[in-house]
């Protein structure tokens, strides 16, 4: 049975990490390589998907699941990436694209998580006492 998740993980994994090479590449010819725009858009477009398929994937712990967020997600959103092209820009003295950086991707992701719930029709932010 862990063989089967692990290949589910695996395979969801790739395409991610294929997927986020290829909006890298595209964000840097479309929007050139003075911010790390690649980065910036695979975030937020993960944060989104990632609200969709809590909304949509009742099994946390099935085959579906693996596949698409801890796999497929999980290879194309590029926390580890933010963090050191904040780092870069900082070491660069870029200071305010780095504050830009941070709070934008932290800000717009969680908008974003949001949104993919709301539009998946999950009620959104289960706020106390509702």
């Amino acid at each position: 049975m862990m063989f089967r998740e692990l290949i589910s993980v695996a395979l969801g994994g790739a395409a991610g990490a294929g997927g986020r090479y290829l909006a890298g590449i595209f964000a840097r010819n479309l929007f050139g390589a003075d911010f790390p725009w690649g980065t910036f858009s695979v975030n937020i477009i993960g944060c989104f998907f990632i609200g969709v398929a809590a909304s949509l994937v009742e099994n946390r712990e099935g085959a579906l699941w693996l596949f698409l967020v801890v796999g497929l997600l999980g290879g194309f959103t590029t926390f580890s990436a933010f963090g050191y092209d904040t780092i870069q820009l900082i070491q660069k003295s870029e200071l305010i694209a780095a504050a830009l950086n941070v709070t934008l991707q932290i800000v717009l992701g969680l908008i974003a998580v949001w949104a993919g719930l709301a539009l998946a029709g999950s009620s959104g932010l289960n706020l106390p006492g509702r």
